[in-house]
């Protein structure tokens, strides 16, 4: 077939599963399908074909493009078109939007940026004020993941969860709502927000954070003015005097004599203007484990953790529910990204919902009613061995972990998360970015270290190299040993093109092994091609339908994001936002990674055809390690140090070279300058909260003592390699 003849012709899955041609009639159809609900959805109807008005492309939050300028025939001269450097050095998760011309995204903290998509000028950034100690309340860095613009005005939500109307032409606050019902609690809020019809919606995150969790819910304010049309809890309240129908079954599915937490609505949301329905994914059950979040003993489902809810939007009542994870002691959650898309299955066309869930299952439901069309593995799991009929998980016995350590696939970041799939209205493929990563899973009742702030009293460890189970028993116990033997201690990302109808993979390209790192998102266009950046700072370019590689760009700064692509002055565009942190912000950098090598200097970068080479941020320095301050505390003071880092600073800073700085080198020598910071918030302006609610003067004293031990470590080994 010549390349002409792919350009106007793309495949789609018979009901046998075999493949026919869509003609270019037909993918004008689906392309009119595209239009239209981008029309209901309040856009022009020809944003679509060249700009990227929506978080994910368009109405149904496939990541596909259909410009084609840029294509598997020419892609391997895309090159640079202009940089903007955000001035921050922590994760950014945003796809950025195109709109009239404009590019408007977020950074750390709900900072916003509005560029000039053609030349990366900057119009106007709009940093929103708050308390940064509320960085603390982020489990995984304090990350954004992206903005939405209608009627003129960018809509954002900030990290501290108050929720911002901008003008899009200045940047000026049109109106402002503060989402989150309890400041006491650890809510933060790092989602992209999501339109449907006259309202906005925010969800908030929180559910792995403290002693028991936050309870979740998404709120809808109205577009022009910011008030609240609308409030949908997730869990239910015991003393509620009024639930409401869905709350009163809810209810039914927890232990009586629990206090039902969790739920967090972080990431995954999508609209149906046709159905007017807003589908959520909902985060965990807390606490992970069992014994806690249910008193009562036995196993209950706790409704609606870890579902994929369908909302009435205009009175946020329950129209269905879909359970993908019943009693989730996993963190296997159902907050992965959602994708709306028209498919033939069994004969007939069906109006689906797909999603790559956490818990390694890819499932199609029915928008209209969340019958569950087809659910199958698409990465290896070993704590589940099949749905039922219902669509519910068969556990496998290494799914309990409560009577011993168990190596349970995936790991709590989960088969798939965040980081937004694709599908292809030219293959009809979804690409998934996939984790295939285990976790040691440990119930630390009874263990040195008892709590571990964002996994409760759960012990998590990757069984990579650095896994030393001899010296873990010290803070978890005795710990299970694995060889090189071992049937499957397997650490890698891949990206994978997967058959939404057959379910079943067609091609995958592994992108990372032996170390956990967050892989970026995926685009893919009408150009026959699929991008996706990584760790290492590199985004690659692959052939959409067989997976060659076919083009690599190295941008220097690790890369999370999802790219997108558009077109501005007759020119087509890629774009992607570079900045490393997110779930690993706790991880040294492998050697690897784009971390290793240079500053993790936060921008976007945006290529075309016939552009040079992308310029490189700063090289990373590694000056001589100074000499610590003198040795303090006891043996059994350094002991407790490193219990107290691991329950409550390890979520955060990893020793060694990392996103955050190395407290080894960086924590104050002076004792009263280092309880200034840990306990009373000395550094709060700059996200270092205060910890002196959980940590006492004596904690700290032990906290220093640990890592001045580390920084003599670190130093007596440096001087034994100096020649």
């Amino acid at each position: 077939m010549s390349a002409r003849t792919r350009m106007s012709m793309m495949a789609r899955h018979r009901p046998d599963n075999r493949i026919e041609i869509l003609t270019a009639n037909a993918r004008s159809a689906w392309f009119a399908c595209l239009l239209s609900a981008a029309a209901q959805a309040g856009e022009p109807a020809a944003a679509p074909a060249r700009e990227w008005r929506h978080t994910g492309g368009d109405a149904q939050g496939s990541y596909y493009s259909p410009l084609q300028a840029v294509n598997d025939r020419n892609v391997a001269s895309l090159g640079h078109a202009w940089t903007f450097v955000t001035g921050t050095t922590r994760g950014l998760e945003a796809t950025p939007l195109v709109v009239d011309g404009v590019m408007y995204t977020s950074g750390n903290w709900g900072i916003v940026y509005a560029l000039d998509a053609a030349t990366g000028r900057s119009l106007w950034t709009f940093t929103p004020r708050m308390d940064r100690s509320v960085g603390r309340n982020a489990c995984c860095d304090v990350v954004n993941r992206g903005v939405v613009v209608a009627n003129g005005r960018v809509y954002v939500g900030a990290l501290d969860g108050r929720l911002y109307a901008l003008e899009a032409k200045t940047g000026a606050v049109a109106w402002s709502a503060d989402t989150i019902v309890d400041h006491t609690q650890p809510y933060s809020s790092t989602g992209a927000p999501q339109l449907a019809g006259d309202v906005v919606l925010i969800g908030n995150s929180g559910a792995d954070m403290g002693k028991g969790g936050t309870r979740g819910y998404v709120s809808a304010y109205d577009l022009a003015t910011g008030g609240l049309a609308w409030r949908f809890w997730v869990v239910p309240r015991r003393d509620d005097p009024h639930p409401s129908p869905a709350m009163q079954a809810a209810l039914k599915t927890w232990d009586p004599a629990s206090d039902p937490r969790g739920g967090a609505v972080w990431a995954g949301t999508a609209y149906d203007p046709q159905l007017n329905l807003v589908y959520i994914g909902t985060g965990n059950a807390a606490p992970y484990e069992n014994r806690i979040r249910n008193p009562g003993g036995g196993r209950h489902d706790d409704l609606y953790c870890s579902s994929i809810v369908a909302l009435d939007a205009r009175s946020g009542e329950r129209r269905w529910h879909f359970q993908t994870t019943p009693g989730d002691d996993w963190d296997q959650d159902a907050a992965a990204t959602l994708v709306q898309a028209d498919l033939q299955i069994g004969g007939r066309t069906r109006q689906v919902l797909l999603q790559a869930s956490k818990n390694g299952f890819f499932y199609a439901l029915d928008r209209r009613s969340g019958e569950l069309i087809s659910g199958k593995p698409f990465t290896y799991i070993n704590w589940a061995r099949g749905l039922d009929a219902k669509g519910r998980p068969i556990l496998n016995p290494v799914a309990d972990y409560s009577g011993k350590p168990q190596l349970i696939y995936p790991s709590t970041s989960g088969g798939h998360s965040w980081a937004p799939m694709s599908l292809s209205a030219q293959t009809h493929l979804v690409y998934i970015p996939v984790f295939d990563v285990p976790m040691i899973w440990v119930d630390l009742g009874h263990k040195p270290v008892t709590h571990v702030e964002g996994s409760f009293g759960v012990g998590v460890l990757y069984p990579d190299a650095s896994y030393d189970p001899v010296a873990g028993e010290e803070l978890y116990g005795k710990l299970p040993h694995y060889d090189a033997v071992h049937p499957r201690t397997v650490i890698r990302n891949v990206l994978r093109a997967w058959d939404p109808v057959a379910q079943k993979s067609v091609w995958e390209q592994e992108t990372s092994n032996g170390v956990f790192v967050n892989d970026g998102g995926v685009l893919s266009t009408g150009g026959n091609l699929v991008f996706q950046g990584r760790a290492d700072g590199k985004l690659y370019a692959y052939a959409a339908d067989s997976g060659k590689l076919l083009h690599t760009i190295d941008t220097g700064v690790g890369i999370m994001a999802a790219p997108m692509t558009y077109e501005a002055g007759g020119v087509q565009y890629v774009a992607v936002m570079a900045g490393y942190g997110g779930g690993a912000i706790a991880s040294t950098y492998p050697e690897f990674a784009a971390g290793a090598r240079y500053r993790n200097e936060g921008r976007i970068v945006a290529l075309k055809l016939g552009g040079e080479a992308v310029p490189l941020p700063a090289l990373r320095t590694h000056p001589p390690l100074p000499t610590p301050p003198p040795r303090e505390g006891s043996q059994a003071d350094i002991a407790r140090g490193l219990r107290l880092f691991t329950s409550q600073c390890g979520r955060c800073h990893a020793l060694g070279v990392s996103v955050l700085p190395d407290l080894r080198t960086t924590a104050p020598a002076d004792l009263q300058q280092f309880e200034d910071i840990v306990l009373h918030g000395a550094l709060a302006p700059l996200g270092m909260a205060r910890f002196d609610d959980v940590l006492t003067e004596e904690d700290a004293r032990a906290l220093h003592a640990y890592l001045v031990s580390e920084a003599w470590t670190a130093y007596e080994a440096a001087r034994a390699k100096s020649p």
